[in-house]
């Protein structure tokens, strides 16, 4: 489990292809701290660590991940933002986030406001997923606060420590990001669904 509060930037240094798996090798400012079998979330991916040398580690996306996320964008030296699981002891700083890609969407804007920024995504509704105004997503693995909410779209205020701090100082309009719903909004709508069914 994760809470959408990016630890650290981490840089793609190899894409390795095996079948249709992709082996991702990363540095990370807490490499040395990894062990094998740790679950990372990278860019709101759950990955597991699978190899670890010097300043280093690798993780395996299966084909399916690679289908739904952005992860089959990923070109050697993008950053990608990082979260390791959250200790029992820890702190729900962001929102729940389970590392589960419920779909990808698309950068439409990028407004500059005199401080901070506005991003604007847009998403395919057929899925059935939903924000509400106020209401908590998960964009790149960032937890976020919703604004502006409508049926296929939202948008989120940035500010300044936050773009600096995760890769969305490196998006463009037209980029694909990975977005988590709420997962307790998801839930609601699974039973009202099975209710007026």
């Amino acid at each position: 489990m994760f809470t959408g509060i990016i630890e650290g930037l981490g840089t793609i240094r190899n894409i390795r292809e095996e079948g249709t798996n992709k082996h991702f090798t990363l540095t990370a400012p807490f490499v040395q701290e990894l062990k094998i079998d740790q679950s990372v979330a990278h860019n709101g991916v759950c990955l597991t660590v699978v190899a670890i040398s010097g300043d280093e580690y690798t993780v395996t996306a299966i084909d399916e991940t690679l289908q739904k996320t952005n992860l089959g964008f990923w070109k050697e030296n993008d950053t990608v933002n990082l979260e390791r699981c959250m200790p029992a002891s820890g702190r729900f700083d962001g929102h729940i986030v389970q590392g589960h890609v419920d779909q990808t969407a698309v950068c439409k804007s990028i407004e500059n406001a005199n401080g901070s920024w506005i991003f604007t995504f847009e998403y395919e509704a057929s899925q059935g997923n939903i924000t509400v105004e106020k209401g908590s997503v998960c964009v790149n693995g960032i937890s976020l606060t919703v604004v502006n909410s409508r049926e296929n779209a939202f948008s989120v205020a940035i500010i300044p420590y936050t773009f600096e701090h995760t890769n969305l100082k490196n998006l463009k309009v037209g980029d694909t990001v990975n977005l988590e719903f709420d997962i307790i909004g998801k839930y609601i709508a699974r039973i009202l669904g099975n209710r007026n069914s």
